[in-house]
């Protein structure tokens, strides 16, 4: 085991260097490593336990998830009834769509062509035997379907998937670096931007549904006039928005366009008034629906929508068939950037609620950064002395050994631009034991080999070996303990998960390579007669 071909003992050598340069970056200021290439810039990120920072706690809006479901569901049953012409509109009660069946219709055919909108759970290879619709038949031609609670939990996980993605664009888009926006429980996302001092710079971005819409207005009667009480059915009483709050329209509830067809959104200046406007563009489809549109409505008020509020009403003076158009507005410079940021990133499925929001001053983070430094430093040097002292020369090598495991598990953490919090550093320390521990075991089956009177390289080669098995064995453990953690873990966990994943890869890796190549370099120019161990 001790022989290496000069091309593997290169390959250990530039393997471990490169990995190691990688966390060169960590040693210089931000500034500095700004002017290096792209690839050389890849850094560790401090946690928001060591960097301070903001966290909010986010909760999906179940009432307003059951609520989408329902509606959802009665626009299924409306497209069933009329393709199978069984019987006029459902009405919503409560959680629940009504249909009676229109007389001269068998019942039991339109129950059944109902019950086809029930799915089980999980698609058809679910087991469970649960399914996503109940459907009763609750006499005189009157058929009730309601959403059943495990398809409500499951639209609820869908809503704060699809959450995530949207609040990691948003955050993305407008600048924040480094955010960590993750998962907690079934409704609720935690969000935590380590550097912000202020909540409210980021709550602004984060809780505005950004549902935008393109609707028409309801000119059958002056808004002013509108008994909010007794609103046309088919229209609702709108406020405007931000500066025009007083101003109410009565707007028709059928969408017209959505946001949803959006592929650009960006901050621009009105060529005409020089004041700030957000300029869009649809995709393919959402074109063609807006030109056809605006093409029927010509000289008709076109009421643009964010979050149930107008935020302008102009007149359509002409078919608009470019797919593209504009939004103008009260706005400033700022907030017609926060709109173009929001319509980029896409609409929230659901309202976000805060349930907790708290900042973590940087200078404990610093106090945190202090203290896992000294603890780092106490145990590394206590490491070192008992090393040497033990193995003497061999102690030595496995100093080397695992210094440079640790510049590697900084590098990895840098190539992968992960994100390092105290836990983290728990990682790091324990993969330092468990790396001198390694050592351990090869230097103590080489003192057995030497006992046993094996010549110098015999032993070590004896050592090397019979140590492999074992190490291999417990390093195996750890790691899927650690895999374990990774995956059933959150924030601070996953990241110790992290890191000690890494440091196991890289134990292995110096134990059994770098080590081996070290002592076997000692041997070939030393040619020792004994073991200095």
């Amino acid at each position: 085991m001790l022989h290496f071909s000069r091309l593997k003992a290169l390959g250990i050598i530039l393997t471990t260097l490169v990995v190691c340069a990688f966390a060169i970056p960590n040693f210089f200021p931000e500034k500095t490593v700004q002017g290096w290439p792209q690839w050389a810039q890849r850094h560790i990120v401090l946690g928001l336990d060591l960097r301070g920072g903001v966290s909010i706690l986010l909760e999906v809006d179940t009432n307003e998830v059951r609520k989408d479901k329902v509606n959802s569901l009665r626009e299924d049953v409306l497209r069933v009834a009329r393709e199978n012409r069984l019987g006029g509109a459902p009405t919503i009660r409560g959680n629940t769509v009504e249909f009676r069946v229109r007389q001269g219709v068998d019942p039991a055919l339109a129950l059944q062509k109902m019950r086809e909108l029930s799915q089980p759970m999980g698609g058809v290879l679910s087991t469970t035997g649960q399914r996503n619709l109940e459907v009763v038949d609750a006499g005189n031609g009157l058929i009730r379907l309601t959403p059943t609670e495990p398809a409500i939990v499951e639209r609820v996980r869908q809503a704060v998937d699809q959450s995530i993605q949207v609040l990691e664009r948003r955050l993305n888009f407008s600048g924040t670096v480094e955010p960590s926006i993750q998962r907690q429980g079934i409704d609720r996302i935690l969000v935590q931007v380590p550097g912000l001092s202020d909540p409210q710079q980021i709550l602004e971005i984060l809780n505005k549904t950004a549902k935008l819409e393109f609707r028409l207005l309801d000119m059958s009667i002056p808004p002013e006039q509108v008994d909010p009480n007794n609103v046309p059915p088919d229209s609702e009483l709108l406020s405007g928005a931000d500066a025009d709050k007083a101003q109410k329209y009565l707007v028709e509830k059928r969408v017209l366009v959505s946001g949803a067809d959006l592929t650009d959104a960006q901050p621009g200046f009105d060529s005409r008034t020089s004041e700030p406007i957000v300029s869009f563009r649809f995709n393919n489809n959402g074109a063609r629906r807006f030109a056809q549109v605006t093409t029927e409505n010509v000289g008709k008020p076109f009421a643009i929508v964010l979050d149930n509020e107008v935020l302008s009403a102009p007149v359509i003076r002409e078919p608009i068939l470019q797919g593209s158009g504009q939004i103008s507005g009260s706005f400033t410079v700022e907030s017609a950037t926060k709109l173009a940021v929001l319509l980029r990133a896409g609409a929230l499925p659901a309202k976000l609620t805060v349930i907790e929001q708290r900042v973590v001053g940087a200078g404990l983070g610093q106090d945190s950064i202090e203290k896992g430094t000294k603890a780092s430093y106490l145990g590394a040097a206590l490491v070192v002395i008992f090393m040497f002292v033990t193995y003497g020369l061999f102690g030595l090598f496995a100093n080397i050994a695992v210094l440079f495991n640790v510049a590697m598990i900084f590098g990895i953490l840098s190539l992968l631009n992960a994100t390092l919090t105290l836990p983290g550093i728990a990682g790091v320390v324990l993969t330092v034991g468990i790396a001198v521990d390694s050592n351990v075991l090869i230097y103590e089956r080489i003192r057995e080999e030497v006992r046993a009177g094996r010549t110098p390289i015999m032993a070590i080669d004896a050592g090397f070996a019979r140590a492999l098995a074992t190490i291999m064995d417990s390093n195996i453990t750890t790691f899927i303990a650690a895999a374990v953690l990774f995956y059933i873990g959150t924030g601070p966990v996953r990241g110790f998960a992290v890191t000690l994943g890494i440091g196991i890869v890289t134990t292995v890796f110096t134990a059994f390579t770098l080590t081996r190549l070290i002592v076997a370099m000692w041997v070939r120019w030393w040619r020792p007669k004994t073991v200095p161990i």
